[in-house]
């Protein structure tokens, strides 16, 4: 008995089959800072990993090496990049680095802990909580944001195999940007995401329909979000 067919003849299994390339799309934060633990905002100031945080990237490589990914890019500021490093050394994968994957540039906010941003700064805090486009301490709209990270994703992305996966070493702020236009969400809603906490990592992969989350803050059991982003 022969199996079913489509309405063009096909067998069944062929037009059922998944559309698209089947792509994957791991965004991965980059491991602790000082000043991630002291909740102060870090945003495009070059603050390097603590020792714990270097351990975090260890681990988590380890993990994501065993996805055999194809492609890592990474934001150029030296958190994302020597977490991206250990991921590199374990794949023998290049890293390329580029700079629109930075953390938002928050002017003024940059280097006082969110204590103080609330004190100094509290209607312009709670606007940006309450979803409506702030330019934080005088800097980047999160559209903004988008729109310089977004595309260099795609571009890596588009670069992949069939099913290939590709690792994106990035920051809080920008990867819950990136996730909200590459899922087509209005910005008023990316709130929506939660905060990665350091070292997890988000996968999108490549559905009928584009984009879709698959895993959201994956890669170790729940653990507090210390940065710019909560």
């Amino acid at each position: 008995m022969s199996g079913a067919a489509g309405a063009d003849g096909r067998p069944l299994s062929e037009v059922v089959k998944k559309p698209g390339r089947g792509r994957r799309i791991i965004l991965w934060r980059h491991g602790q800072t000082s000043w991630n633990v002291e909740r102060r905002f870090q945003g495009t100031t070059d603050v390097e990993l603590t020792e714990a945080g270097l351990g975090q990237a260890r681990r988590a490589a380890r993990l994501l090496a065993s996805l055999r990914p194809d492609a890592i890019v990474a934001s150029d500021l030296k958190r994302a990049a020597d977490t991206a490093g250990e991921l590199a050394a374990l794949t023998a994968l290049d890293v390329t680095h580029d700079e629109g994957l930075r953390e938002t540039y928050a002017g003024v906010w940059q280097g006082l802990t969110h204590d103080e941003i609330i004190v100094r700064h509290g209607d312009e805090y709670a606007a940006w909580k309450r979803g409506e486009p702030v330019r934080r301490g005088g800097g980047e709209l999160e559209t903004e944001v988008a729109e310089r990270a977004a595309p260099v994703v795609l571009r890596h992305a588009e670069k992949l195999p069939d099913d290939g996966t590709l690792v994106v070493v990035s920051h809080g702020g920008t990867i819950r940007t990136t996730i909200g236009r590459l899922l087509g969400l209005e910005a008023h809603h990316w709130e929506s995401l939660g905060g990665l906490s350091n070292c997890c990592w988000s996968v999108l992969g490549e559905g009928a329909r584009g984009w879709r989350l698959l895993e959201h803050n994956a890669g170790t059991l729940p653990e507090p979000v210390l940065g710019d982003d909560d």
